[in-house]
């Protein structure tokens, strides 16, 4: 019994000297794996590794958006001249009118009572024209003949001139009664879309009613207004070229309009005007944009957003995860060489291309960054850079430019 206790003691101790060998052997080979492997990647003793990626430089295109409210190229009131019911109404809201379309009727018998009036007094004041040159032209041989004064024949002429003076005015009464008459006939001042109309047939309207009959809507090119505050307008004075405002719309490309829906409008549009100063009530600067509007998509009233391209030069970017904030400011990692890295504040502009940010103070066409990770370097960090190709990270900013 005592040499079998022995025996199994000694079977124990030969596994346990197996198993701490083959542990052992197992820990020498992935050290010198991983020993391999830190030597080829150039880890430093202490450092921890981080993505490095050289700056973007180069042109860029950026997209500036801004919401926007669209109106016809002529928004005309249709408002009547006269008073009147509406007797007839010969259109729809909505509809697509033609220029000098009729669009209401209005009734109102006192003009035409006086166009009837009138037309019976000019046929009165022609009868008295015809009476006076028939007693002028019976008295005037008498007088050639001396047989009676040469003052009847004056008295005739200026009784005939006063009938001729009647008539004049009974067919200018005439004129204006007909005018009266063709302002209760309402035509289209233009090709456009009616709007609403709020009045009915039997509606007592005039001159003063506040509503007007309807608007008619000319969409055959449209205005979008949008407006830039004071930082904005910093931004588009400083980079778009030219010396004043209007320079400077000249100079600037075509505009994109995305409608409400989300969906892009086909045809590109220019800013042809901008007020320049700025609102001291809102902040801001007017501008406004023409679309052609020839397929009537576009109405007035309903809005959008505009897209404004505008291309820097010599631009300098970066990946916006590379940033991070601190009290308010943006700061990115600049990679220094070996393992060394430190914090350096920059200006971008809020505009981005993509996930990039265009910087425009703080780092050089030259410099490198820390593009992943930056939330957890703190201050004395030591890296070891993992150079990557810059390539797919700039794909917004390259592929913008073949644009």
């Amino acid at each position: 019994m005592p040499g079998s206790v022995t025996k199994i003691k000694i079977m124990i101790s030969y596994k346990s000297l197996v198993k701490l060998f083959l542990v052992s052997a197992l820990i020498i080979f992935f050290a010198g794996c991983s020993g391999n492997a830190s030597k080829q990647q150039g880890y430093q003793p202490g450092a921890v590794p981080y993505k490095v990626a050289p700056v973007y430089f180069g042109d860029a295109t950026i997209e500036f958006d801004f919401p926007t409210t669209i109106q016809g190229e002529q928004n005309v009131e249709i408002r009547p001249k006269v008073d009147g019911f509406v007797q007839n109404i010969f259109v729809d809201e909505g509809d697509v009118v033609k220029k000098g379309q009729a669009l209401f009727q209005l009734s109102n018998p006192q003009y035409e009572q006086a166009v009837r009036s009138s037309e019976a007094a000019v046929k009165i004041a022609e009868a008295n024209v015809l009476s006076a040159k028939m007693e002028y032209e019976k008295v005037k041989p008498l007088v050639e003949k001396g047989i009676i004064s040469k003052y009847e024949m004056q008295a005739k002429q200026y009784t005939l001139q006063s009938a001729e003076a009647s008539l004049a005015s009974a067919n200018a009464d005439l004129v204006n009664a007909k005018v009266n008459v063709g302002y209760t006939y309402l035509t289209s001042p233009s090709d456009g879309i009616i709007g609403n109309i709020p009045y009915k047939k039997g509606s007592l309207v005039n001159s003063l009613s506040g509503s007007a009959l309807t608007t008619v809507y000319e969409t055959k090119n449209v205005y979008a207004y949008f407006s830039l505050n004071e930082k904005e307008l910093l931004n588009f004075s400083r980079h778009v070229a030219g010396s004043t405002i209007q320079d400077k719309l000249a100079t600037m490309q075509d505009v994109t309009l995305v409608l409400a829906d989300g969906t892009q409008y086909p045809q590109k549009g220019r800013i042809t005007t901008a007020t320049g100063l700025i609102n001291i009530q809102t902040g801001s600067a007017n501008f406004r944009a023409t679309f052609p509007n020839t397929q009537g998509l576009i109405r007035s009233g309903s809005s959008g957003t505009i897209k404004i391209p505008v291309t820097i030069d010599n631009s300098i970017m970066v990946p916006q995860a590379a940033t991070f904030d601190n009290q308010g400011k943006k700061f990115i990692y600049r990679y220094l060489g070996k393992d060394s890295i430190n914090s350096v504040g920059i200006e971008v502009i809020e505009s981005g291309i993509g996930n990039l940010y265009i910087v425009v103070k703080g780092l050089t066409k030259d410099d490198q960054i820390v593009i992943e990770g930056v939330e957890s370097i703190r201050p004395g960090t030591k890296i070891t850079p993992i150079h990557v190709n810059s390539d797919s990270i700039y794909r917004d900013a390259t592929n913008r430019k073949r644009e």
